[in-house]
């Protein structure tokens, strides 16, 4: 009995402490010096360990040239984050019995197909989830789009599969969205109606929304930027998503997202103590899926891990010995980072108001150093070298081109000829004009001027596309067909 005390007081005496907690001061200055590596306009946060809120706060200004300063309450869109509200709502119906993770869907939802036949018989909903269904992304079926998602998806069967079934690895919305549909039918309700309902009410997440038109007029919200081709930050028009989308239209605050972070660190229980989904199929969501190659550009955004896997909803890596699970979320003038680290009960939210910045996951990576104890590395440093490392390869790979064309190569149709219609049985309708001696392309949300670059290609000029090519194909003196970007039209 005298030895097990003297073991006991020996365990006590020498058991590690956790340290105190990060200074608000320190955390502070990290995000203060990741803000000017970046350029970034604004920045809310916010870091929980199990039940307690350590950081939520905003810093920094909505729009560069406007004095409203980012707090916890403003507004940011989520994006892909969005993802891991759709996968947590089919965790519930898992929980339920409503569905389970291998269902066929076609037992849910009959009307979404893939091209291949023989993989349409064994897609389950766990498929639809990991990115392995061979479908490459397709975003321009849905970007912008001003048709629904609906009809996004009734042309998937059109689609070919970029590799087998269940044989890689291809990021894709469009199987979110019908994963999101078969929400709805399990769930008896709109996927929106549903997550209102049985998560942002529980764990009351007061601002979300699930189109950006939800938004109040008079919302703390940010407001998107870009760096312009003079290396300055200017506004960037607002993107607005006008219907819900299970992949990515999901609005919310740092403040919201502390109480989201804490339901996943606690495995489904909210801050309030109630649970509301068991442990099981939510841990589910975070179990890898999909094995993602470690090569290249992935591993450069990803330089202290081994492994990374898809989960649903979530990637899933070691970072330095610690299991991380994470997404971002990018769209027009924002960039965010949703993470968790499950043995430390950590949970991370970084929300910028620049697009396509490396903000998030620089400020995410030095937050997890800060928070365990790790030997910090310069985040902002590293990622910024990529940065301006792809930079300067854009500008090479359009001087290459430039190079390789023959400038005096002529076109085959006269501007004037290639005014006219083109459809596709994908991509719809595509309307080329010509105005003032140049060539303006319509199609989708998009409306762009396209100039003489070589033979029948033309430089875009202007609008999302710019610097790419449109590229007419012309049979015996007439346009036939026309292709930019993933989309091909022939002429009607």
């Amino acid at each position: 009995m005298r030895t097990a005390l003297v073991l006991a007081a020996l365990l006590i005496e020498f058991a590690p402490l956790r340290a105190a907690e990060p200074a608000a001061d320190a955390v502070d200055a990290l995000v203060a010096a990741s803000r000017k590596a970046f350029d970034v306009p604004g920045v809310a946060l916010a870091v929980v360990r199990g039940d307690t809120v350590l950081v939520l706060k905003g810093y920094g200004a909505r729009a560069h040239d406007a004095r409203a300063a980012v707090t916890p309450d403003t507004v940011f869109p989520l994006a892909s984050c969005s993802k891991q509200f759709t996968t947590t709502l089919l965790a519930m119906l898992v929980d339920e019995g409503a569905l389970a993770w291998d269902d066929p869907v076609k037992k849910h939802f009959p009307e979404f197909k893939l091209s291949d036949p023989n993989a349409n018989a064994l897609l389950t909903v766990r498929d639809l989830l990991c990115h392995r269904t061979g479908l490459h992304g397709h975003d321009l079926l849905w970007y912008r789009a001003p048709w629904t998602l609906d009809h996004a998806l009734s042309k998937v069967p059109l689609l070919p599969l970029d590799y087998p079934f269940r044989g890689g690895y291809r990021y894709n919305s469009l199987t979110f969205m019908a994963a999101g549909r078969i929400a709805e039918k399990c769930g008896k309700k709109k996927w929106d109606e549903l997550l209102a309902e049985r998560v942002c009410e529980p764990l009351e997440l007061k601002s979300v929304t699930f189109t950006t038109t939800a938004i109040p007029k008079d919302a703390d919200r940010a407001l998107g930027h870009r760096v312009s081709k003079t290396g300055r930050v200017e506004r960037m028009p607002t993107y607005e998503m006008r219907e819900p989308n299970p992949a990515g239209s999901v609005n919310a605050s740092a403040r919201d997202l502390a109480n989201w972070l804490t339901f996943h660190v606690c495995d489904g229980v909210a801050p309030s103590g109630k649970r509301l989904v068991s442990d099981k199929p939510l841990l589910e969501t975070r179990t890898p899926q999909n094995l993602m190659r470690m090569e290249g550009g992935t591993q450069a955004l990803f330089p202290e891990t081994v492994q990374a896997s898809h989960a649903m909803g979530w990637v899933v890596s070691d970072y330095r010995g610690l299991k991380v699970c994470g997404h971002g979320g990018l769209i027009d003038g924002f960039r965010v980072q949703l993470t968790i680290v499950p043995e430390q009960k950590l949970g991370f939210a970084v929300l910028a108001n620049l697009h396509d910045t490396r903000l998030p996951m620089a400020t995410t990576n030095a937050l997890i150093d800060l928070y365990c104890g790790l030997k910090p590395i310069d985040w902002d440093a590293y990622y910024k070298k990529l940065v301006d490392e792809a930079a300067t390869l854009r500008k090479e790979n359009l001087a290459a081109r430039d190079r390789a064309r023959d400038p005096n190569a002529k076109p085959s149709v006269p501007l004037a000829d290639l005014a006219g219609t083109y459809e596709s049985p994908v991509y719809g309708t595509a309307t080329v004009t010509l105005a003032n001696g140049k060539l303006r392309v319509k199609w989708s949300g998009f409306d762009f001027t396209a100039e003489p670059y070589t033979g029948d290609s033309y430089r875009i000029a202007d609008g999302h596309f710019e610097d790419e090519l449109v590229s007419f194909e012309a049979k015996a003196g007439k346009p036939v067909s026309v292709k930019f970007s993933e989309a091909s039209f022939t002429r009607k």
